[in-house]
């Protein structure tokens, strides 16, 4: 399978380029490289392993109904997007915002092979629950 993760955030003045970096990194463990068009960038591209502490994370802090929800939401097509808060990242935890964030956001696209492959993804990193807990969890 398949299995594309692209990540980014911009670097605004107010913010210090490493601690953007971390909070990135603090869940995907990709490469960043910094790209500038007016605003600076940090982007990176990893694979199924980048998507690994998210999927642990999201058990962790046992939010994996509502995970479940904002991929299913960013579904088109083959890829899902998402954004998540840098400042809750940067200490290493997950908040999916509710708009749009003063200082941005780290944005995420999951990208298959096809449809059906990005859904066994998602199935995969938050799987339908009953009272919370898991229904039943698949391996990648």
């Amino acid at each position: 399978m398949i299995i594309t993760v692209r990540v980014s955030a911009l670097v605004y003045p107010t913010e210090i380029e490493e601690k953007v970096r971390k909070a990135i990194t603090n869940l995907f463990p990709v490469e960043l490289k910094l790209r500038d068009f007016g605003t600076p960038q940090l982007y990176g591209e990893g694979n199924l392993e980048s998507l690994r502490l998210l999927h642990r994370r999201l058990r962790e802090e046992r939010i994996l109904d509502t995970a479940r929800h904002i991929f299913l939401t960013g579904v088109e097509g083959n890829a899902a997007q998402f954004r998540l808060n840098k400042q809750v990242a940067f200490a290493g935890k997950l908040n999916f915002p509710a708009g749009e964030e003063s200082l941005g956001s780290i944005y995420v696209e999951i990208s298959a092979g096809d449809e059906d492959s990005l859904l066994r993804i998602i199935d995969w990193l938050a799987p339908e629950t009953i009272d919370g807990k898991p229904v039943g969890e698949i391996e990648l």
